[in-house]
């Protein structure tokens, strides 16, 4: 298999699929490219959310939420949807893996570490997965 592809998709892309991107990127390098979006992205990225990454070693202040696509479904290997319902298109012959996590928005810090300890686990699986199909 050649790189693959992972997208992780949210309602805002401003919490839980930016904590996944942000922890894909940083334990797979470029092993793996990754996107993230949300079918109603939000202004910003959670500042909650920012600054518990920020305590991993992770900075994702510059991020910015994107608006999902059909393209960015349609260039993925792996869709990872997080509480998303029916928002995404859907395309035989991808992977879909709907991961069920809380919802940091509107939280602070110390409820948001559990939420992206989870997510680290959660890409750490999934990067095993890739590593055993490719």
């Amino acid at each position: 298999m050649a790189r693959a592809s992972v997208l992780f998709v949210c309602v805002h892309n401003a919490g839980r699929s930016q904590m996944a991107a942000a922890y894909l990127t940083a334990l797979a390098g470029d092993r793996v490219e990754v996107r993230s979006a949300g079918s109603a992205p939000a202004d910003a990225v959670n500042p909650a959310v920012v600054a518990a990454m920020a305590e991993q070693g992770i900075d994702i202040a510059a991020e910015v939420p994107k608006v999902l696509t059909t393209e960015a479904v349609e260039a993925s290997d792996y869709v990872i949807t997080m509480g998303c319902g029916d928002a995404c298109p859907f395309f035989p012959g991808k992977i879909y893996l709907d991961w069920v996590l809380e919802d940091p928005a509107g939280q602070g810090v110390d409820a948001v570490r559990p939420i992206r300890d989870e997510i680290r686990s959660r890409v750490e699986s999934l990067i095993a997965e890739i590593d055993n199909r490719s």
